[in-house]
């Protein structure tokens, strides 16, 4: 699955704007932040509330060493309550992270995949390097009925054993982080998810519709 177009509501698309270009090094155009194949599109929150979305993007992973002290550079780490800033995962992740706190509290996240293809490119990292939105973090009251419905609806199936506070639903590409709405985010335990208004395009998957949850106010639609 591939993560092609959010729609994100933010306090102010200039501020937010100017962070993603200044500090990530992306691609921006106007309300808009191009990372490979996917586009975030910052809109005005209104009465949306901000803080608690969860993004991750994808790096080639045998470029995370430099991508870490590119970003250390740039932008403090996001810690555990046991100091924690780097993450590894084994059996079906296959995975390594770390995480940071982007503008209106976003908690974002860089993550090399060994089951991507690798980079040619060496020497210092760029953020031209991030491949891809790759994960969006969507709150429910009933992780197992939202689990369901996108696997009959897009295909998808989870990345790792589901429980009824966590399912991330798709591959290494592109995931929805399907969160309880009372789990706080990972890895400082501190701030409790929020979707409220994001809008997103999905594609590469094997079926069509959308997911969408009007209590707490996500969507999510095949291309």
């Amino acid at each position: 699955m591939r993560l092609l177009h959010l729609t994100l509501p933010v306090s102010d698309v200039t501020r937010v704007a100017t962070w993603f270009r200044d500090v990530l090094q992306l691609e921006v155009a106007g309300d808009q932040v191009r990372i490979g194949w996917s586009t975030i599109q910052l809109q005005p929150a209104g009465d949306h509330p901000v803080g608690g979305v969860h993004l991750a993007f994808n790096v080639p992973d045998n470029r995370f060493a430099e991508a870490m002290t590119w970003l250390r550079a740039r932008t403090p780490f996001q810690c555990s309550p046991e100091g924690r800033d780097y993450f590894a995962l084994e059996s079906s992740w296959q995975s390594q992270s770390v995480y940071f706190t982007g503008p209106d509290g976003l908690i974002l996240e860089l993550i090399g995949r060994r089951r991507l293809p690798a980079s040619e490119r060496s020497g210092a990292f760029h953020g031209s390097e991030l491949t891809c939105l790759s994960e969006v973090g969507l709150p429910s009251h009933d992780v197992d009925a939202v689990r369901e419905q996108s696997s009959q609806r897009f295909g998808l199936q989870p990345i790792s054993p589901p429980s009824p506070q966590f399912a991330p639903m798709g591959d290494d590409e592109g995931l929805l982080i399907v969160v309880a709405a009372d789990r706080r985010w990972f890895p400082e335990q501190k701030d409790l998810p929020n979707a409220q208004g994001l809008q997103l395009q999905v594609g590469d998957v094997s079926g069509s519709g959308e997911l969408h949850d009007a209590a707490l106010g996500w969507r999510v639609q095949a291309a």
